[in-house]
């Protein structure tokens, strides 16, 4: 199988700084992107600005910001979008096919199976997937972090190599470098601590929803799937290749970890957590350091309402997320045997299927 590399490109990078399609950018990607097919690289393109594409075709004077306005200029946005990638990708002979996903599909396994297999069929067809977020029909998709999450989940969906966050700055930095002269580029991150999430801020620029914090949590998706990121500027002719070959002007986040199976991508980045657990010092190592389940006796505190086979997320005595996993038991159970001993959980409880309140299996760490 030929290498596989994800591209995520912003509204900040497609579109004019008074809104609409910079057409010339978007040639420049796509020659950018038609250079790395013919390196005999399989290119999959996750792309925002349909709303920055469409606002000012459908008649607004700014980029709205109720929500049934934004559904609005994406539905007008996204028919403009994919046309001038068709239009671009023509010239090197390159066919397109959109993609519209939500966060529901990655939910369902038979979903994203289902996607995964027309996905293949396509790059076998020699064509670029072209991904966006169904933002018409969506709510909270709108809010996603232009769409550098997306991109993270589908990189670790479809196993790719490399995903390359593009943006109009080149890295992270020590501090904002247009507000602080004297600020350091990172050049490679090799752990995502808060210290990282404090640098990178809050929002960027007024045409997309994402800034430098939501490619931090993309990288930390992406890098816990085992897929490496760069976060950066192309700009240039060939900046593109150079960024997958570890030569970009950007920040590199490294992984050492595998890909993860679609059971565990679903578990750590798509479920829906419907409480919590408090464990005690003893069961964070033995869970997040020995690979070992969740017993009861590890259990200090409970919170939700939860039955067997639902999601949880686990934190520690601090109140630090330590990961998520599915539950064994219901909450009115767990109440009932939290810090007690096996011996102890089968005499209170007249039927035990697990012991575990966690196995191993089912559980995925998040730190």
């Amino acid at each position: 199988m030929s290498s596989r590399i994800v591209v995520k490109i912003g509204s900040s990078s497609l579109t004019s700084v008074e809104g609409g399609l910079n057409r010339d950018a978007i040639s420049f990607f796509a020659n950018e992107i038609s250079n790395l097919k013919r390196d005999g690289y399989e290119v999959l393109l996750v792309t925002s600005g349909a709303v920055a594409a469409g606002f000012r075709a459908i008649g607004y004077s700014f980029r709205p910001k109720l929500l049934h306005e934004k559904q609005a200029a994406a539905a007008v946005g996204q028919a403009l979008l994919m046309q001038a990638y068709q239009e671009a990708f023509a010239g090197h002979g390159i066919i397109n096919a959109q993609i519209l996903l939500t966060r529901t599909d990655f939910i369902s396994r038979q979903r994203m199976n289902n996607a995964v297999m027309t996905i293949e069929e396509l790059l076998n067809q020699g064509a670029v997937p072209i991904f966006n977020e169904n933002d018409t029909v969506s709510v909270d998709e709108l809010k996603f972090g232009d769409n550098d999450t997306l991109s993270a989940m589908v990189a670790n969906m479809v196993k790719a190599e490399h995903l390359l966050i593009l943006t109009d700055m080149d890295g992270l930095y020590s501090g904002d470098p247009r507000k602080h002269p004297n600020a350091v580029r990172f050049d490679h991150i090799e752990h995502i601590t808060e210290e990282i999430y404090s640098i990178a801020g809050g929002a960027g620029s007024s045409l997309g929803t994402g800034g430098m914090r939501s490619k931090v949590d993309a990288a930390k998706i992406a890098t816990r799937g085992g897929v490496p990121v760069f976060v950066g500027k192309v700009s240039e002719p060939g900046d593109l290749s150079h960024a997958v070959n570890g030569q970009g002007r950007g920040t590199y986040f490294d992984t050492h970890l595998n890909s993860l199976p679609v059971k565990k991508q679903w578990l750590g980045f798509m479920s829906t957590p419907l409480g919590t657990l408090q464990v005690d010092d003893g069961a964070e190592k033995a869970m997040v350091h020995n690979g070992h389940s969740l017993l009861p006796v590890g259990v200090k505190n409970v919170a939700g309402h939860f039955h067997a086979g639902d999601v949880v997320e686990v934190v520690n005595a601090r109140g630090v997320i330590l990961g998520r996993g599915i539950v064994n038991y219901d909450v009115e159970q767990i109440q009932q045997i939290l810090g007690k001993s096996s011996t102890e959980v089968f005499q209170i409880l007249s039927s035990v299927h697990r012991l575990e309140v966690i196995h191993r299996d089912e559980w995925i760490t998040l730190l």
